[in-house]
């Protein structure tokens, strides 16, 4: 299988070359140059199957050019028994029809993990089987961070420079990323928005010359196609042990940067039946103000509740307009450039073609405090406000009450108790006993200002062999 970038200048790459590369050198992303697709016969043979065992029948056509089959099934075995649930992905039910699947069982709280867990151990795999050392680089807006670091940490050939906005996440975010102890770790506070963080890590991509020419950046972020790849089995998951595919799906994804929700858009391009998927957004709206009205513009960004969607340039969603325009790289870049500039729209018959499988849907904070305490009191059972919102949304946008509609829950309510606390509960959200002496454990990281040069310089000095 071969890899394009969504701006159809840069040249085709194998797995092994788009895992280390992130963006493509013409500042695209990479998308798979053709999909694998299921039949709902095949679909339907793998009811039942373990999680790490389905993984393998919806990945390995992305990598058996680069790993074998052996290879890659024990990586899969191995990412998938740190979880803390024998299904990986288990589903509560809230309400008839209604469900939300528990992404959080991971060794940091959050999906991340489904899909870092795995991209540490194809980094040390690739980059073994080359001798090669690189610098890993990432911005988080909360939990990729803390996921990066936990699935990367024991790998030899890299370096770990994590950006995060400076008290702009959670306290648990904060403390999970920078009590992990190891000389290749590296966390950088920046005095800025996540915005700020995700544009610095495309800048370094865009010019490396700051490395000296000793080594190369490999991305964490979702921009890397390895995360959009894992986080597809899960869609896969909940509509296997729900009746599918002999009936169709509906999900309601929390999302900041599309990543997330384009995994659920790709499963259904693969085969799976999926009728309806819902963008989850928070105040910092902008594809929630695209899908509801075909008007794609920043606005301020603005700290909210749930910090992990304080996003406003969604790197992903280049990869749906790349499909939307035809796999015209040209047409994208275009669009993407008059974007930086001021609001643009996309031609109203490509829009509407959008709207027959999206709706979206904006959440406040006020409404976000009185999901988590509506659906405590209903059923005692905790979200976070990112899933929260997931749940709110999916109940204003929900077009079909007999298709089931599951909403994906991003983290665990423990990582966000300020949240909790403004919901008016008394309930208290305990961490996990692996992590229950987060809050005294040393933590260390780097405060720096709003500044490329800073962060960049700061890097060039602290990787390993500098």
């Amino acid at each position: 299988m071969r890899y394009i970038s969504t701006r159809g200048e840069a040249p085709a790459l194998g797995f092994e070359d788009v895992l280390l590369t992130g963006l493509a050198t013409d500042g695209g992303l990479y998308v798979p140059e053709s999909l694998p697709h299921f039949s709902l016969e095949e679909i339907r043979s793998w009811r039942g199957l373990p999680y790490a065992e389905l993984a393998y029948k919806v990945m390995y056509p992305f990598v058996e050019d680069a790993i074998p089959a052996d290879d890659f099934r024990k990586m899969l075995d191995e990412t998938y028994s740190v979880f803390t649930h024998q299904a990986v992905a288990p589903l509560v039910q809230l309400d008839t029809n209604e469900w939300v699947m528990e992404l959080f069982r991971g060794p940091t709280l959050a999906f991340k993990d489904f899909a870092l867990q795995l991209l540490g151990r194809l980094l040390d795999y690739v980059l073994e089987k080359r001798n090669q050392h690189v610098v890993i680089m990432g911005a988080t807006s909360g939990d990729t961070g803390s996921a990066a670091i936990e699935g990367c940490r024991r790998c030899e050939h890299v370096d770990i420079f994590i950006l995060h906005p400076h008290q702009r996440v959670s306290e648990v975010q904060r403390r999970q990323m920078t009590t992990v102890q190891g000389d290749n770790i590296h966390n950088i506070a920046v005095k800025g928005n996540f915005d700020d963080c995700q544009r610095m890590v495309k800048e370094s991509f865009g010019n490396q010359s700051f490395l000296g020419g000793k080594t190369q950046l490999a991305a964490v972020n979702s921009i890397n196609w390895a995360r959009i790849m894992a986080q597809i089995v899960y869609y896969f998951q909940a509509s296997l042990a729900l009746g599918g595919p002999d009936r169709s799906m509906a999900f309601s994804v929390p999302t900041g940067n599309f990543g997330d929700i384009f995994a659920g858009y790709l499963a259904k391009k693969m085969g799976l039946p999926i009728s309806q998927l819902v963008i989850a957004t928070n105040r910092n709206d902008i594809l929630h103000r695209f899908m509801s009205g075909n008007k794609y513009e920043q606005h301020q960004l603005e700290h909210t509740l749930s910090p992990s969607m304080d996003i406003m340039v969604s790197s992903n969603f280049e990869r749906l307009l790349f499909d939307l325009h035809g796999r015209d790289g040209a047409a994208v870049k275009d669009l993407l450039e008059r974007a930086a500039k001021g609001p643009v729209s996309i031609e109203d018959y490509r829009w509407k073609h959008a709207r027959k499988l999206f709706d979206s849907d904006a959440v406040d904070d006020k409404t976000t405090c009185d999901t988590i305490r509506e659906i405590y009191e209903q059923n005692e059972y905790l979200l976070d406000p990112h899933t929260a919102i997931g749940v709110r949304a999916a109940r204003n946008c929900r077009r079909d009450s007999a298709v089931p509609m599951i909403t994906l829950g991003t983290a665990h309510p423990a990582k966000f108790p300020d949240a909790i606390a403004e919901s008016g509960l008394s309930v208290k959200p305990e961490l996990p006993a692996h992590m229950a002496d987060l809050f005294e454990r040393e933590e260390r990281y780097t405060v720096l200002d709003n500044s490329v040069s800073e962060v960049q310089g700061f890097i060039a000095r602290h990787w390993k062999n500098a």
